[in-house]
Order: structure tokens, then C-alpha cells, then sequence
């Protein structure tokens, strides 16, 4: 386990000060080979405004293998072409509040999976065409139907089998299998070691073999850290401590993109070593707040970071929680 309380305040990279609404410059940011060039502008529309209103941001983003990113706004999912422009939409009342996002190849085409927290439920829906293949609500088995079921957080095994946190309720994580049936759950509120103050964010940790649940576990006491599980929900250990509030951990080879809501995005490397800290926000009045309209924002800056997901080039994309919808691209500087 490594530490990063005394590395995560670091500003990497320096930020421009003309706001987003304004003709910027990109802005580099990062360092070694975890640098970065802002894209100012990308997925706006031809008016200069965002398009994943009208409700705001609180949600996540996966890339698909034919490079389309999918953003999940409050009010749908919108998909961008690697240029910023809207392929499509998805934005009935079936996809809304989707907190967390992610994307799988399988046998019958790209699916999409997502937690939705206020409709107290996972789904999976088809990529092309928002067809829904599957609904995961809480299981009867698993005990007395609570009060509050509020899934944050969504991650899919090689096999199949499907997590799903609660991380808003119980701090419980649900597993199933590719079919949705209901195989046990995790997990339980608290501050301890192998205890969840908000299990806020997870993925499939691949750069360990067999792969791993990596979990942001955000609220914890004092810092919020990363813990990894095992997939039969066993704990194996802290991974690293002092990240703020981690909200969601997106993988790429050996390298972890770790947005943090205080405003800022971590990478990480195979031993879980910080690379880079981006955007880093210096105002703590800024940093986690949702209410930065876009005649506010500044390029290179970030306020409440949220989800993040890498392309097949390296470049990261990185949504903001924000009032007026707020999604960036990051392109991968090359030495």
C-alpha cells in the first residue's frame, strides 16, 4: 500500500484563466508520460453550448471499440464521436440518472451497463440501439427489502457476473450472474479497514491476475482510498489512502484514471504509484461543487470531478458533476 496524503496536492501542470466560454488555448497538464493537452470546446455545439443538459452531470463515461464515447447525464446518455460531435441519444425516462457507466463487447454486440441510484437499479442495454437486456433491482434473496437502495456503481467480470454497489444505502455490493440471478453480497457500512463509507466507485482491476474489484471507497475517514476485493468478495487489501474523495477508477494497461470530486484527476500506475495529478482546482470553494455555470469555467481546471474513461490512443475523457454539463477531452501528449 502506498500513500499519497503527502503527493495529492501537487499541481502538475499550470491552467489558463480564460473561462471555457471564451476562445481558449489548450492547456498541458500532467507530467512525464502521463502529460496532457486540453481539447477547449470539445462536445459543445455549434453555438458554443453543452449538450448534455438540461439537468447537469452526475454520471459516467465509457469508450467503445470503435472509439464512440458515451456520457451519462442526469437526463440520458449522449454519444460523442472521438471529435465531439453527437452521434446519438439516448434520453426516455429508462436512462436517466445512470451514476456510473460501463461498456462490454460480448458475443451479441456492444452493451452498455449502468448503475441508476435514484431509479434504484442496474441495467444493460444494447450500445446501437438502447434495446434493454437486462434490469437488476434488489434481490429478495439477499434479505428484508430496505427502505433505500441506491446503486452508485457498476462493474462486470470476465465470466459475466455482474457487480453492483450500493454505495448511496446499504454499502453493500450485490453480485449476479450473466443472467441477472442473484449469487450473494459484501460488504457493510463503516469506517474500518474492510469496512465501506460510501462504496462510490468500482471497476475490474486488470492489471492484477486474476483480476480484482477495484473500489473507491470515498467517504472514508480521514482520506478517501481504494481498496481491492476479490471477485468472490473476499478483501485483499488497502491499496492506497489520502485521494480525497475518489469517485470513480477507469483502467488502461497498467495505468488507473481516478477522478476525485474535491476537483482533480489522479493517475496511477501498475504499483499503484502516483503519475500525474491533472486539473488539480487550487479553490476549495470551487473544488466539489456542482453549481459552476459554464461562463464560469476555466480551461484546464476542473470543479467536481466524476467519471472518466480512456480511449485506445491513451486520451482520456473526463466529465465534470456539474450544473451545466461539463465533459473533457484530454489528449496524450507523445515524447
Amino acid at each position: 500500500m502506498r500513500s499519497s496524503s503527502a503527493v495529492v496536492g501537487l499541481i502538475l501542470g499550470f491552467a489558463a484563466s480564460l473561462p471555457a466560454a471564451e476562445k481558449a488555448e489548450p492547456v498541458r497538464m500532467g507530467c512525464g508520460i502521463m502529460t496532457f493537452d486540453t481539447v477547449p470546446g470539445w462536445g459543445l455545439d455549434d453555438a458554443g453550448k453543452p449538450q448534455l443538459g438540461p439537468k447537469g452531470t452526475h454520471g459516467g463515461v465509457a469508450v467503445g471499440k470503435d472509439g464512440s464515447i458515451y456520457v451519462s447525464a442526469n437526463f440520458g446518455v449522449v454519444v460523442f464521436n472521438p471529435e465531439g460531435k453527437v452521434l446519438r441519444r439516448f434520453i426516455t425516462d429508462e436512462y436517466t440518472m445512470i451514476h456510473d457507466l460501463k461498456i462490454r463487447d460480448e458475443a451479441e454486440g456492444e452493451f452498455l451497463y449502468g448503475a441508476r441510484n435514484n431509479a434504484r437499479e442496474g441495467i444493460k442495454f444494447n450500445a446501437q440501439d438502447g434495446a434493454i437486456a437486462l434490469r437488476l433491482t434488489y434481490p429478495e434473496e439477499a434479505g428484508p427489502k430496505p427502505e433505500k437502495f441506491n446503486p452508485t456503481a457498476i462493474t462486470v467480470a470476465p465470466n459475466g457476473d455482474i457487480f453492483l454497489a450500493d454505495g448511496y444505502a446499504s454499502n453493500r455490493i450485490f453480485k449476479f450472474d450473466k443472467d441477472g440471478k442473484y449469487l450473494k453480497h459484501f460488504g457493510v457500512a463503516g469506517n474500518g479497514l474492510k469496512e465501506f463509507k460510501t462504496c462510490h466507485g468500482m471497476v475490474l482491476d486488470t492489471r492484477s491476475t486474476p483480476p480484482r474489484l477495484l473500489i473507491c471507497d470515498r467517504n472514508h475517514e480521514p482520506k478517501g482510498r481504494l481498496l481491492h476485493y476479490d471477485l468472490d468478495g473476499n478483501f485483499i487489501e488497502e491499496v492506497i489512502t489520502g485521494l480525497g474523495m475518489p469517485t470513480s477508477a477507469s483502467i488502461q494497461g497498467d495505468y488507473v484514471s481516478v477522478p476525485d470530486l474535491h476537483g482533480r484527476v489522479v493517475i496511477l500506475d501498475k504499483s499503484n504509484t502516483i503519475m500525474a495529478v491533472l486539473g488539480h482546482n487550487p479553490d476549495p470553494a470551487k473544488g466539489r461543487s456542482y453549481a459552476i455555470p459554464q461562463d464560469q469555467w476555466i480551461e484546464g481546471i476542473f470543479s467536481g470531478t466524476h467519471g472518466s474513461s480512456w480511449d485506445k490512443d491513451g486520451n482520456l475523457y473526463v466529465q465534470d458533476w456539474n450544473v451545466s454539463g461539463r465533459i473533457m477531452k484530454l489528449v496524450r501528449v507523445k515524447n
